[in-house]
């Protein structure tokens, strides 16, 4: 078994067992769980220190797994999510299967299809949503590299995931659009 494949078969074991990992994704470093356990995401709003009224976004794999966790995807979501230049969250009506506490309000959640090499095979092997929120506590700068992690977040976490740890490159988080049932559109982040 491969050091990578060990590091996936290890992140996925953690998240199965209710715990928090930290991992490299087709953003900046996150903070993951399994997005459909209520225990997990409230650990994870913990460790941020940060209110559960501020949603999270989830990570899937494919088309086939983000359409298990929304009733309706409008058409326009899957044009954008296809055609973006760089990895786009989309806000998304009528999240269903998911942590009530990831869930906003409105019944709404943030999905991505990641594209990146790693975090896209932590999914597929996972088989389920990842939360992703930013390796940082609330309020202060995401984590481009595994460098930038604070060791106190590290420590608050019971896995971390070693794959793309010597990295040192710019990167940026998501964009994040919003889309309504009726095809509305909203730019919430470039």
């Amino acid at each position: 078994m491969t050091p990578y494949d060990k590091d996936i078969r290890q992140a996925v074991e953690v998240m199965r067992q209710g715990g928090v990992i930290l991992y490299p994704t087709d953003t900046v470093w996150g903070i993951g769980c399994d997005a459909t356990n209520p225990d997990a995401v409230a650990k994870v709003y913990a460790i941020k220190r940060r209110q559960d009224s501020k949603a999270m976004i989830c990570l899937v794999d494919s088309d086939a797994r983000l359409q298990r966790y929304v009733r309706n995807v409008p058409d326009v979501a899957w044009d954008v999510m296809e055609l973006a230049v760089k990895p786009t969250t989309v806000i998304l009506d009528g999240a269903v299967n998911l942590a009530p506490n990831l869930v906003a309000d409105d019944g709404s959640v943030a999905m991505r299809i990641t594209r990146e090499p790693f975090s896209k095979e932590l999914c597929f092997r996972f088989q389920k949503p990842i939360v992703s929120t930013s390796a940082n506590f609330s309020g202060e700068p995401a984590a481009q590299n595994y460098c930038d992690i604070s060791p106190e977040l590290i420590e608050a976490v019971d896995y971390v995931c070693t794959s793309r740890r010597q990295e040192k490159k710019p990167h940026t988080p998501s964009a994040i659009i919003r889309l309504g049932q009726r095809g509305e559109v909203s730019i919430i982040r470039k």
